[in-house]
């Protein structure tokens, strides 16, 4: 039997910030709230693009395409209080047909990981809001390590 021949999978870039949980951040519980983990992973995935060379405002004005979250999702682990410091890391999971990010939030001195999550992004061709099929190449291009 003659096998095929199985495609490269693509390495892509990775990104992580520094940030620590402010009084403006918590619940009533006394912990981060959690729907500002979005938060912080959608400010890391725009430094991540920013690392990579891409303002993706910038780039839905120049070409004419945007890249909305189509699926996000989080597992909280363990709570994040008041003045924890902490890590948000996003990794690029896929960049062909949408572009997909793993992210981890831990914290900073013991390494203890507190949420896990994962989003994905579409192309969308504007104003149209158009689906597009493929991730621009110069996107992809410059999500690989």
């Amino acid at each position: 039997m003659v096998k095929k021949a199985e495609k490269e999978k693509p390495v892509y870039t990775h990104f992580e910030t520094a940030h620590k949980v402010p009084f403006h951040d918590m619940d009533p519980m006394h912990v981060m709230w959690h729907g500002n983990y979005y938060k912080y992973f959608d400010v890391t995935r725009f430094e991540l693009f920013k690392a990579a060379g891409v303002d993706l405002y910038e780039y839905s004005f120049a070409k004419g395409v945007s890249f909305p979250v189509s699926r996000s999702s989080i597992k909280h682990i363990a709570p994040l209080k008041f003045h924890d410091e902490f890590v948000c890391k996003a990794t690029v999971t896929e960049a062909e047909y949408k572009i997909g990010i793993d992210f981890e939030i831990r914290l900073k001195e013991t390494d203890q990981i507190c949420a896990r999550g994962k989003s994905e992004q579409v192309a969308v061709r504007v104003p149209e809001m158009t689906l597009l099929f493929r991730i621009p190449e110069d996107i992809t291009s410059a999500l690989l390590v």
